[in-house]
């Protein structure tokens, strides 16, 4: 039995005739096993070139460097019975930080002649064989120091035929373990907030009562008045299972000094070891065992999560080797020293972009900051500081501060690296990717971010209101009815086939879309989103610009207005979607340019075209068809007049302006974006003001043809009376690739965007494409969600600005406009 672990490097050992390919065949897939012979075939055409050997063996290296650097476990089939050959391989692995494993098939030697002679391709002469058998004999005796992690040595053929393989898990791999957790900072001998820490976690002696697993980052020990306290503590709860913990630095020096190396008793070593000395024999060799058998780092909840002390780039989740372990354990130093003596670190974390969350210590902080998707824990407890630890996945900060000060500490405790209220041109320049919770991983292309920082550095709000910018909006697939483009049935049979059995449609409103952010007052605005010029609140488009010059009369009217969402929410501040009407009110010039010019063109050239065409006829030309074709272009001039018209009035300050919202997207402590809509309609139908339009509404069960022609029925008389049609939405939040709403415009509406003669080319228009649309509409939703939730989970501004910046950078995607 012979067990590898799953990311490793396996080397078979063996000469030219002892069953290795076939060994490789049996037990490996065809992708895993990188031959010397099958590389030597594609840089000559042949396999038994010698001369090809220098290029075959380069090739083999490359591409399993390449294997090694994306994860995949390999298998190396060689000779190998030379060291240098082996010491390459070693040394590739160690690059790559994975573990090297040696098969050795030890076969008689008048085998593999047999063997070779059966064989026309290998027409060298037995005594290569015998040269290469010595070279394995001499090796044998010492192939186990070369640097394998294990030597597995097969010897005569019924060893090597029964062989099995099998598979070990990286002992960092704990991927199965999804939590809940409570991952605590550097505790360092603070026994007693240690276990106030715990109590305000919820936990009941070494378990708790919700099946929470405990998670210590490391430095346990030192400086703390009772370290051997921490230990008993921390050791009992992974004896019970209720909880896991890796090594610090702290933990590994206490073992040295225990083993009876030679270190430097310094940053409270001592008080470890005298504390330690004091008590009973058995309980320092016990916590000796403990310390000196944690490892470097945790991965958890399938990869979502690592645990490491001092941090992991991403290149290292997983992998096993001394310069992993050195960097969880001390981080990336420069090789410098500051003023008080201490190494220079690395930021590593302002470069991390990777997918799963790192959560860690070491480097003491006045608070924990959200560094891209990495989170320090460390806050200077045994200093006078807080005891600091993460509820995952609530991504919830809990802290107990420090009895006293502890130890004195060597310099200042470390503030926040930077300013936590808005991006840094770091964050957007250049292409990036933005990890959501309910859309995976979003890229942001470079181009686009530019396009977006103009926008954003040139007329968006004030940055602290600007917690998010809405989605873009599909349509459904193009109607087959005669007459239409866009109908319910399609909206209606596309969520159904997303296994959606509600839906709710929504009156479209035609107005400009806009996002509402109240504070209840100017105070609440500055602490919680940092905004300290007087205002409580702005209405902004959804590309971040404001609607008017002079914002304050209609954020304080729509304050006034939402006033009993401060109860109903139990907040002092609320996130609202809206439309704001009329459509004039915003885009009364584009209106004027673009679609009063065309109209009133159509009716000053039209009527006089038809009268002459008319008159024409009546002295006998043919101009018939003509004719037909030029009145009905007149009739739809007048339909398209009548289209833009019917959301154009006169507007006087606040006088004439209404706002529709139709969504709480968060309020405090919650995203309320994925509430069902059910909510969120009846929540604002609380609101009665002149200045707040309802959004009229109807709920859909798509297994049911009668709610179905209900709906249908009512879209028809909305679009029918001018309105521009409605939105088709799940009626609870769906996870997933489900649109997060499908627009349904009414045949006279859509005058305004394809034009007036648009049902004259219908065909044409079919064949219009929706995918780019579509994608982008579930990038943005996703990016929009977790802007709020990291709103509403308090994380810093710069943190929640992440996603909507990427929204805005998305905007300039170039995706049919009229769709």
């Amino acid at each position: 039995m012979i067990s590898v672990p799953e990311l490793s490097l396996v080397v078979l050992v063996g000469i030219s005739g002892s069953g290795k390919s076939t060994f490789a065949r049996r037990h490996f897939k065809p992708t895993q096993v990188i031959s010397s012979d099958f590389c030597r075939g594609l840089v000559s055409d042949d396999e038994n070139d010698q001369a090809a050997t220098p290029a075959a063996f380069d090739l083999l290296h490359h591409i399993v460097g390449m294997r090694l650097s994306r994860g995949l476990f390999t298998v190396v089939d060689a000779t190998n019975v030379q060291y240098p050959a082996r010491k390459s391989l070693i040394e590739l692995a160690r690059k790559h930080d994975v573990l090297a494993d040696a098969i050795v098939l030890d076969t008689p030697e008048e085998v593999a002649i047999e063997r070779n002679a059966a064989r026309p391709d290998r027409d060298f002469g037995p005594g290569v064989v015998i040269r290469q058998r010595k070279e394995l004999r001499r090796s044998l005796s010492k192939i186990s120091a070369d640097g394998f992690r294990r030597v597995h040595v097969l010897r005569g053929l019924e060893e090597i035929d029964n062989a099995e393989i099998t598979y070990e898990r990286a002992w960092s791999d704990r991927t199965e373990l999804t939590g809940p957790f409570d991952v605590i900072g550097d505790v360092h001998g603070c026994r007693a907030e240690l276990e106030a820490l715990l109590r305000k976690l919820g936990w009941q002696g070494l378990a708790h009562p919700e099946g929470r697993t405990a998670v210590f980052v490391g430095d346990l020990v030192d400086r703390g008045p009772d370290t051997p306290g921490v230990l008993r503590l921390v050791m009992d709860m992974v004896e019970a299972g209720t909880a896991i913990c890796v090594a610090g630095n702290h933990e590994q020096k206490l073992v040295r000094a225990m083993n009876g190396r030679k270190v430097t008793v310094a940053h409270g070593l001592r008080e470890s070891l005298d504390q330690l000395a004091a008590g009973p024999p058995e309980f320092a060799e016990r916590a000796r065992t403990f310390m000196d058998g944690l490892l470097s780092h945790y991965r958890l909840d399938g990869g979502r999560l690592v645990v490491a002390h001092a941090g992991l780039k991403e290149s290292y989740h997983g992998r096993a080797s001394k310069r992993v372990r050195a960097f969880a354990l001390y981080g990336d130093t420069t090789g410098e020293t500051d003023e008080y003596g201490l190494p220079v670190r690395y930021p590593w974390a302002d470069e991390y972009r990777g997918r799963a969350m790192v959560v860690y210590g070491h480097t003491p902080t006045v608070t924990p900051e959200w560094v891209n998707n990495t989170i320090c824990l460390d806050t200077g407890c045994v200093f006078g500081g807080q005891l600091t630890a993460l509820r995952y996945p609530e991504r919830e900060i809990v802290q107990v501060p420090a009895e006293r000060v502890w130890y004195e500490p060597a310099k200042p405790l470390g503030a926040p690296s930077r300013e936590p209220g808005t991006l840094d041109v770091g964050d957007v320049i250049g292409t990036r990717h933005v990890e959501t919770r309910s859309g995976g991983r979003v890229k942001v292309r470079e181009e686009n971010a530019a396009a977006a920082l103009e926008v954003m550095s040139r007329f968006a709000v004030d940055p602290g209101w600007l917690v998010y910018l809405p989605p873009t909006m599909a349509p459904p697939e193009t109607s087959r009815l005669d007459g239409y483009l866009e109908h319910p049935h399609e909206a209606f049979e596309e969520f159904a086939a997303a296994g959606v059995g509600e839906v709710v449609c929504e009156e479209k409103h035609m107005g400009s879309r806009a996002v509402a952010v109240l504070a209840r007052t100017p105070e609440v605005a500055a602490a919680r989103f940092g905004v300290t010029d007087g205002s409580a609140g702005a209405v902004f488009t959804r590309t971040g610009r404001p609607f008017f010059r002079d914002m304050a009369p209609l954020v304080d009217a729509l304050r006034t207005a939402c006033a009993p969402l401060w109860e109903e929410l139990r907040s002092d501040w609320v996130v609202l979607d809206c439309e704001l009407l009329p459509w004039s009110a915003k885009a009364g010039e584009l209106i004027r340019s673009q679609y009063a010019s065309v109209g009133a063109a159509a009716r000053a050239v039209l009527p006089e075209a038809v009268a002459a065409l008319e008159a024409a006829a009546g002295r006998g030309l043919d101009v018939s068809g003509l004719l037909t074709r030029t009145r009905r272009r007149s009739g739809n001039a007048a339909l398209f007049r009548d289209a833009y018209a019917r959301y154009c009035w006169p507007v006087d300050g606040l006088d004439g302006i209404r706002v529709a919202p139709f969504q709480i997207l968060a309020c405090e402590g919650r995203a309320t974006a994925l509430e069902p809509h059910a909510w969120h309609l009846s929540t604002l139908a609380l609101l009665d003001s002149p200045l707040i339009a309802p959004t009229r509404h109807v709920f859909v069960t798509l297994g049911s043809p009668e709610s179905r022609a209900e709906a249908t029925a009512w879209w028809e008389s909305l679009t029918a009376d001018g309105g521009e049609g409605m939105v088709v939405k799940s009626a609870a939040y769906v996870p997933g690739r489900v649109q997060p709403g499908v627009k349904v415009r009414g045949r006279e509406y859509l005058r305004i965007i394809y034009g007036p003669d648009y049902t004259e080319s219908l065909d044409v228009l079919r064949r219009r494409f929706l995918g780019k649309k579509r994608s982008l509409a579930l990038r943005e939703y996703a990016l929009g969600l977790e802007a709020l939730s990291r709103l509403a989970d308090g994380e810093a501004g710069w943190r929640v600005h992440e996603p909507v910046f990427a929204v805005l950078a998305l905007e300039s995607e170039p995706v049919d406009p009229r769709l």
